[in-house]
This record gives structure tokens, sequence and C-alpha cells, in this order.
């Protein structure tokens, strides 16, 4: 089975009249995840006795019988959840996140776990236990992190959709790196119980697709209540797909200056191309600024870390995970298992978010972060009194070869200067693919208002249709 053809609708009515058998698409999907993983390297665990639900009820579930992939940070009962950490490598949890939860009562079919960096603490997906993931496009390039493999299994037709997170924009860059559509939700629309913690204040479970109508389907499902977190919102949730289809005429589009100027040449072009098609449909374009841009990658990561610093004492060797044989006292027990079993990036930002909050830093750094992400919402909200999205590049290259920027984090971690920011904000952000460059493709970011998500479905819905690049295949895997 492969998806590159497929949506959710066109497999939803294959099931319910019956030309497609939901037992026998688990197991080609399966067959065919096998079959093309050796190059690719996207998935962690692979469910082979993977089954559907029995009597589905397919005109009322949309979903029903159909597989998606699930990012190894997510927690998934009884099926092994790592976070690609060597510390977690054979934890069995014994609950379901309740996006699981919200996917099973929806009948969806679960294939697997899917790779990514380390704890989500990464851009390429090369900060993994399990190896790395290669972008189906070139499999010499990274396929972005941290949801690469997430990623790399929609864009390579190995499911139809995945989920993903995203502290940073690690479903955003991703999605650009491999040529599909990816949504961040703002904070507080899709509950983080059972998602394991990088940075609370920013994580966020998104959707990776083909189309933006498929993850407006999946998002359908697993947004709103759910009373094991506190952060979510009681807004209601709208039906997303509502929005596939409406036209952008009248609608009041940002273009931020500093975005525009963080890409050159071609990649500069096929950026401007897609504004001029939103113009030509009758949006209005408007150049704003965002003069804090600068400031986001420095902020971000004493933020991030510092959360991390916390978050990551829980792996401590003594109540699951990975424990140290050579431990000869309770230190030991925590130092040597800890040591041994983080990677090197994830120890790298525990102790910068160590060193941030500690008593002689914590008014100089993180004190001073989260005043200056505070001016950063200050400047979106100025943007959205008068707009409806913005829009930009969402890298400032396509994606990179393997191995070429892993010895440098000042230079890894700048790649996420376009994207993070949304994630500072808590505003809704997603990428959709722009065209080619150099023969990888590149993503245009489109962000919106605290809980509209709407605005964005829209928009990116009509960039697809007008450019159709859900059309083309990924063009560097082996037959």
């Amino acid at each position: 089975m492969n998806y590159l053809n497929e949506d959710i609708d066109s497999l939803n009515q294959k099931l319910a009249q019956g030309t497609l058998e939901a037992d026998q698409l688990a197991q080609d999907t399966v067959a065919n995840i096998k079959q093309t993983d050796d190059q690719l390297n996207a998935w962690i665990t692979v469910q082979e006795d993977a089954k559907p639900d029995q009597d589905l009820d397919f005109a009322h579930h949309k979903l029903a019988g159909i597989p998606i992939a699930i990012k190894d940070n997510i927690i998934t009962k009884d099926v092994k959840t790592t976070a690609a950490s060597h510390i977690l490598d054979n934890y069995l949890p014994v609950y379901d996140a309740t996006v699981i939860e919200k996917l099973k009562e929806a009948h969806v079919t679960f294939v697997g776990k899917t790779n990514l960096d380390e704890f989500a603490m990464g851009s390429s997906t090369e900060h993994s236990y399990f190896g790395i993931t290669h972008n189906p496009w070139n499999l010499d390039k990274v396929p972005g992190g941290s949801s690469g493999g997430s990623a790399v299994a929609v864009a390579s037709g190995q499911v139809v959709a995945a989920l993903g997170s995203d502290t940073g924009g690690s479903i955003r860059q991703p999605a650009a790196f491999n040529g599909i559509f990816g949504i961040k939700p703002t904070y507080g629309r899709v509950s983080r119980w059972g998602l394991i913690a990088f940075a609370s204040s920013l994580d966020e479970i998104g959707v990776m697709s083909k189309r933006a109508k498929t993850s407006a389907q999946v998002l359908n499902v697993i947004a709103g209540q759910d009373e094991h977190d506190s952060t979510l919102s009681t807004r209601a949730v709208p039906d997303f797909t509502r929005f596939i289809g409406q036209a952008v005429k009248g609608m009041r589009v940002a273009v931020v200056k500093e975005y525009l100027d963080a890409v050159d040449g071609d990649m500069h072009d096929v950026i401007e191309q897609q504004i001029a098609v939103l113009k030509e449909a009758g949006a209005i374009i408007d150049e704003v600024s965002l003069p804090l841009t600068k400031y986001v990658v420095p902020d971000y990561y004493i933020i991030a870390s510092s959360e991390a610093s916390s978050n990551l004492q829980r792996f401590d060797g003594i109540r699951y995970g990975y424990r140290s044989k050579d431990a000869k006292d309770l230190l030991d027990v925590y130092v040597k298992s800890r040591s041994e079993g983080f990677g090197e990036e994830v120890q790298r930002r525990i102790m910068l978010g160590s060193f941030a909050l500690s008593a002689g830093s914590y008014d100089r750094f993180f004190r001073q972060a989260a005043k200056v992400r505070t001016l950063i919402c200050q400047d979106f909200d100025r943007i959205f009194a008068d707009h409806d999205v913005i829009v930009g590049p969402t890298t400032t290259t396509p994606a990179f070869d393997i191995g070429s920027e892993i010895a440098d984090p000042i230079k890894m971690y700048n790649n996420d200067i376009l994207t993070i920011s949304a994630n500072l904000a808590g505003i809704p952000a997603a990428s959709v693919p722009a065209g080619l460059v150099d023969g990888m493709p590149v993503g245009l970011q489109i962000m919106a208002k605290r809980f509209d998500e709407g605005s964005i479905f829209k928009v990116a819905d009509f960039i697809e249709r007008s450019n159709k690049f859900y059309e083309q295949t990924p063009t560097g895997m082996e037959d």
C-alpha cells in the first residue's frame, strides 16, 4: 500500500464501498513500511500485528480503519515509547496519551511509532539513539526535525497522516523539508497529556499529511477537552474542514520583512511567487516588521532549555528507564544513568537550562527571556489586530546535507529562527509546500491569531490547489 495518491476521503470511500478491506489495508501498510524503511529509517517501532477494530462504522467515523503514524514521544499503552533515547529504549507505558484515546475512539489503526531527535531536541533527526532518518527526496539530506520520522513516513507514502510535536518548529520545518503540510495548532487547542515533555509552555501536538484537508480531519478528532490538562482551552472546537475550499479574497495578509530578508536567491523567488498568487486571488498584501525576530533564537533556547532541565529530572534511573550497571551507590545511579542514557544534545540543553535557572543567573537570563517573550507576544497581537494571517518562508534554506551542521550547535539552532516565535507566542502556524529549489521542497509558513486555525487551513488549501505540489512525489528513493 502506497499512500502518495490517497487521502482520508478516498480511503474512507473505498472502505465504505468494500473495495478495500481494513484488515488488508493494515497488512499492506506494514508490508510497505518494512519494504521501504531500510532506506529511510523513519520508524522506531512497527506493529507487525497491527489490526483495525471490528465492526467499523465508516459512515460516522472518517478515520475508521485508516493507519496513522505516531511520533515516538507520544505515550501509547503497551507499545514501546522511547522518545528516541537510550534512557527509555525499553519503556512500555501503562496508559495512552489523550490524543491516542481520541484516535482510538475514532477507530484509527495504529501501525507504529516514528523516529525523532532525542526528546524532540533537534532540527534534523540526526540526534536519535536509533539512527539517522533520511529525506525521501534525497537520501543524503536531513528530513528536518524533530518530527523527521513522521514527516518522512507521510512524504514517502508509508501512511496518509502522522502525529508530530512542535516545540520550536518541529512539525513545520520537517514538513517544509519533505514537501508536505504540517500544522502546529494554538497552544491549548490539543491536550498535552501523555506527550513526553520537552518544554511544557511551548510543546504542542499537531498533524502532518500530504493535504491540508487530511490534517483538518485528524485535528477535528484530537482537539478539544481533557480533564487531565489544565492548560487546555475551554473553547469549542470548530469543524476545521469547513474552511477547506473557501476563497482568500479580501483576507489581510501580512508579509514580515525580517522573514523575507532571511532567504535569498531561488528560495526568495519561490516564496514571492506564492505571495503573488494570493494577491492575484484578491488577498490584500501588506509588508510588516517584527523587529524582535533577531532575539527569538536566544530567547527560545533559554526558555526551552530551562524547562527541559526541569522536565528531564524525572529520568533518574530509579523509577523506570535505563539504569547504569556500573553504579556503586545512589549518587552513581543518578549520575551514570543520566550520563549514559542521555545523548550529547540532550545533555547540552539540560546544562544550559540548569545554568539559566541557577541562583546567580536566573535574573540575568530566564527572567529577561520571559520579558522578551511577552514583547514578542505583543508584537504578534499588534499585527493580528489588522491582519488575518502572516505568511513567509518556513525555513531559511532547503534540507541540508546529513552531517553538515551537527557539529555546530549554534548553526543548527539558527535553523529555527523563522518558526520558534509562533511557539513563544502560542499562536497556530503551519507549513504548506511552496515549490522546489535545487530539487528539494521548500515551505510557505502561515501563522494566525490564537485559535484561528481556520484561516490557516483556508490559505493552505488555496495554495495547494494553486500549485498542486501534492501531485509531485519524492525522487530520491531507490526502486
